[in-house]
């Protein structure tokens, strides 16, 4: 495939996905065949990121593993996703540097107001479905968290609650106001 045809012609199998160089300005995820289209953290958003990366370091997670923005995630050999920030163990990054796909315990998404809740909900059962034990809508206008510890139990936390990524990271544990104290 050429530069130009990988940058104009849309892909149609995960093969052609996978070396698809979009020139539009958006992200994108492969699910079972569908391109789908989104913008992922807008700069608004990045705070977000950056308290959550620090309390994770404050709090010594670091030492276990990383937290990555907007990986790409492979859930199944039909299906790549991008968690906005999602956290890889040691291990799990030893694996991928051996090429090995692995599927993060823990992601989080913030959630902007151009976001639809349906495809979200749809994600999250995804990432549930694949090995996900944790996971978190973040909604950064509200101040809330969602914290999800299967696709149907759910914990929202505001104010002082505190949110939790137990099981995955028990020591992961902060307040609301720890997240946009800024």
């Amino acid at each position: 495939m050429t530069t130009e045809e990988k940058t104009t012609h849309l892909p149609h199998t995960l093969a052609e996905f996978l070396l698809w160089e979009p020139v539009d300005g958006y992200k994108y995820e492969w699910n079972d065949g569908e391109l789908i289209q989104f913008i992922g953290m807008k700069q608004q958003q990045w705070y977000v990121y950056r308290a959550l990366n620090a309390l994770f370091i404050a709090k010594g997670c670091y030492k276990k593993g990383t937290f990555m923005a907007e990986p790409d995630v492979m859930l199944t050999g039909i299906q790549m996703r991008r968690p906005d920030i999602a956290y890889f163990t040691d291990e799990q990054i030893r694996k991928g540097r051996e090429n090995e796909d692995v599927v993060p315990e823990f992601v989080i998404e913030v959630i902007s107001t151009n976001d639809q809740i349906i495809p979200v909900r749809s994600k999250l059962r995804e990432y549930f479905k694949h090995g996900v034990k944790v996971a978190w809508l973040v909604y950064p206008d509200a101040q809330e968290v969602e914290v999800y510890t299967s696709y149907k139990e759910v914990k929202i936390c505001t104010g002082t609650d505190i949110c939790s990524a137990a099981p995955v990271l028990p020591e992961f544990e902060l307040s609301i106001a720890d997240i946009f104290a800024e």
